[in-house]
């Protein structure tokens, strides 16, 4: 049984499967105002599952064609596939057995879950090659990540409504936001290797006002949110609390001070999404 924990939290550790907690609460964000409510036991189920299958494939898949990459990157040289603890073959089936699991919750959600599951993945595919020739790759991510609210909205409604675009929006800006912060560790190296983000094309003081900048229209798009669904007096004193969220994660993170730049990425956006769930879900239920 030690062995198997020991595979388990292998694989665990190589999808960083605690920062799922990045995406999830924005799918279930979506869930509660497609619903007005609180959605089924059933529902909340399978949205979860999908949500955990596509991020565990698409972490998985971006490690394995990111591996000799990360080989020779010393901040990353310890990863599980580049150390030799998890071969490329045995991903791979993690991989496929991940977005297997995704195409099997969708089936349960509804069809155009199900139709649309395909293009997911495509999505996931491309991001991890993106790097490789535009520094347009943090919006790339940030829009395979929309695809939480989004699908999450489909599971409920059964159709895609043009409603749930801002909501998807603050996603992709808030994502691309906490990537270029992240990215700032590897930009000497991007450099060196031929690699494409926005620190490594315009340096750490513009990086870190692009970051303020595209976390201030995902907050806009926030408040734009609340307007759009009228969800009233809790939400928008949650909106405070996500403000000050956003301007405590970038006050952490200096030109000339990078050391608390993990506190800014992981525990920060943590917050920020939980706190945009619980508020919304508290403007329907309270």
């Amino acid at each position: 049984m030690s062995v198997v924990l020991q595979r388990v939290t292998l694989y665990l550790r190589m999808i960083r499967f605690s920062h799922s907690i990045f995406a999830l609460p924005f799918a279930f964000t979506a869930a509660v105002i497609a619903a007005s409510g609180i959605p089924g036991f059933g529902m909340i189920f399978w949205i979860a599952v999908a949500m955990v299958g596509a991020r565990s494939g698409a972490m998985g898949l971006n490690r394995i064609i990111d591996s000799r990459i990360d080989a020779e990157n010393p901040r990353t040289a310890g990863r599980e596939i580049p150390r030799g603890v998890i071969r490329a073959g045995e991903a791979w089936i993690f991989v496929v057995l991940s977005f297997g699991v995704m195409v099997l919750a969708a089936s349960r959600l509804n069809p155009l879950c199900l139709k649309l599951s395909p293009v997911a993945i495509a999505i996931l595919f491309l991001y991890s090659y993106t790097k490789r020739f535009t520094w347009f790759a943090h919006f790339v991510l940030g829009l395979s990540i929309s695809a939480a609210p989004l699908g999450a909205w489909i599971a409920v409604r059964g159709t895609f409504q043009g409603e749930i675009v801002p909501l998807a929006a603050v996603v992709v800006f808030w994502l691309a936001g906490f990537d270029v912060l992240y990215a700032l560790q590897d930009m000497e190296f991007d450099r060196s290797h031929g690699l494409h983000s926005i620190p490594q094309r315009f340096g750490i003081r513009w990086s870190l006002r692009l970051a303020r900048l595209f976390h201030a229209c995902s907050f806009l798009l926030l408040l734009f949110n609340g307007y759009l669904f009228r969800l009233g007096a809790v939400y928008w004193a949650g909106m405070f609390v996500v403000a000050g969220l956003f301007l405590y994660e970038h006050a952490l993170v200096r030109e000339n001070d990078l050391s608390r730049l993990d506190m800014a990425f992981f525990n920060m956006n943590g917050y920020i999404s939980v706190a945009v769930f619980l508020f919304t879900l508290l403007a329907y239920v309270a």
